[in-house]
């Protein structure tokens, strides 16, 4: 018997294995952002992740109606992992700068290490895509929600619940500057890791200075 079940296993390599809708979804999902990261959107092939996958491209476009749906999906996933990773990284029994230093070196971690999807994060992957543009925007107002008001104990947090419109601003002015001193780093490899952290933690000191003054408070 043994060898009769063996003699069809070796005949069906390539037969289906059955997942669960929630399982079959992030092996789609998994398989996607991959290729998305290895390739360009126009040269991945939706029959390549559906074969990958051992299904038909039929049951692949049941989740996934269309190739940019797929795209999407893995970019908002993307932009998931790396709020959830940076702000994770910000132990809060850390002193404050140490909190900020520790968020952006997971920052940093995640782009040298998701360097393809996270440069398509920021510049769109796909053009003026309205819901790519809203992946990216709302990443950026996660962030800057958390850094300003789940940073308990920071002069971010008390400076931010002062409710001064122009924190807001300059907040989310020097998320800018992070995005583009990253992808610059990403393309030229010209300096340390280190100094560019410290450039980023620099920066956002001196813009928060300059809008609501010296001094802060709680070591900074």
């Amino acid at each position: 018997m043994a060898k009769a079940v063996a003699r069809v296993a070796k005949r069906r390599p390539g037969r289906r294995i059955r997942l669960d809708n929630d399982a079959r979804r992030a092996q789609l999902l998994e398989l996607g952002q991959k290729a998305f990261a290895e390739r360009t959107y126009d040269e991945v092939s939706i029959d390549d992740i559906a074969r990958a996958a051992g299904i038909s491209k039929g049951l692949l476009y049941h989740y996934f109606p269309t190739k940019r749906d797929l795209y999407v999906a893995g970019l908002q996933a993307t932009a998931d992992d790396l709020v959830a990773r940076t702000v994770g990284a910000a132990d809060p029994k850390l002193p404050p700068l140490e909190r900020i230093r520790a968020g952006l070196d997971a920052y940093l971690d995640f782009v040298v290490a998701h360097a393809r999807p996270f440069s398509a994060l920021l510049r769109g992957g796909i053009g003026s895509d309205p819901e790519v543009a809203a992946v990216v925007e709302g990443t950026r107002t996660r962030y800057m929600e958390r850094l300003l008001f789940d940073a308990e104990g920071t002069p971010l947090a008390t400076i931010a619940a002062s409710e001064v419109p122009m924190v807001r601003i300059a907040v989310r002015g020097w998320l800018g500057f992070v995005e583009a001193a990253s992808l610059e780093w990403l393309l030229r490899g010209q300096a340390d890791r280190k100094q560019l952290r410290d450039l980023l933690v620099d920066t956002l000191l001196v813009t928060v200075r300059a809008v609501v003054g010296p001094p802060l408070t709680g070591g900074w």
